[in-house]
């Protein structure tokens, strides 16, 4: 029995997140039938992460087992041709028996995008959150700063997490701007649900001057989520890296 490590990327726009879904089309349906039809076995894969309806990956991870002796370049060719064209398989690898894409997983780092500019762009729709007011990048930054370390982020997840530890750590938050697109980057070793669409939610209404830029401590020392910001749109988020 091989164990294989597969990276892949993904435009969520029209998936019902990552997740195997029985009344709706996750992504993992989708390759799970063509894995299957591939290597004529079933397969059963493991994702690194369970994204929400209309979240995008950039680099995204998933391990099978199969007793099929295919090579590994010809499951990045074969899958390329046969998936539909906002799905793609980037790498495939050997892995050691005991890798798994979720729980062998030490950190994710995420991008929202958001256009920062008046007019709408027809071609970005579902790429980016459209914010048509002042954004003071260098405001949001300095404040999010106050997001980084280890912390229990109970008021930035969303009432459907059921994890019973909301404790998380995370390694930086950066925000960079060019001309009208602005990218926000956190790396963490682990997320809760909605997380990262709440900080950022939480930074445009300090932005806002809804919330004092100094409100981040109490807020996540309060451990309630009506404390913090809205949560914005799916469409803005990326899965960007994933690291092992």
């Amino acid at each position: 029995m091989r164990n294989l490590k597969v990276m892949m990327a993904y435009r969520g726009t029209a998936y019902h997140g990552f997740q195997r879904q029985e009344n709706a089309v996750g992504i993992q349906n989708i390759l799970e039938e063509k894995l299957s039809s591939l290597t004529n076995a079933p397969v059963k894969i493991n994702g690194c992460s369970r994204t929400d309806t209309g979240v995008h990956a950039n680099e995204y991870c998933f391990s099978f087992e199969t007793e099929h002796r295919i090579p590994c370049n010809n499951i990045v060719r074969g899958m390329n041709s046969i998936l539909p064209d906002d799905l793609a398989i980037l790498s495939c690898e050997e892995a050691t028996v005991d890798f798994h894409a979720r729980y062998s997983c030490k950190g994710k780092e995420y991008v929202y995008l958001i256009l920062n500019r008046g007019s709408k762009d027809p071609f970005m729709s579902d790429l980016a959150l459209h914010y048509p007011f002042v954004l003071d990048t260098e405001l949001m930054e300095r404040v999010a700063q106050d997001f980084v370390g280890t912390h229990d982020f109970t008021s930035f997840c969303g009432t459907a997490n059921q994890k019973e530890n909301s404790i998380r750590t995370i390694e930086y938050f950066k925000i960079e701007k060019n001309e009208n697109l602005v990218k926000l980057i956190v790396k963490g070793d682990g997320f809760l649900y909605n997380m990262v669409r709440i900080m950022v939610g939480t930074l445009i209404v300090i932005n806002e001057n809804k919330l004092e830029p100094d409100s981040i401590p109490s807020i996540l020392a309060a451990k309630d989520r009506n404390l913090a910001g809205k949560t914005v749109p799916a469409q803005g988020l990326y899965l960007n890296k994933v690291f092992y």
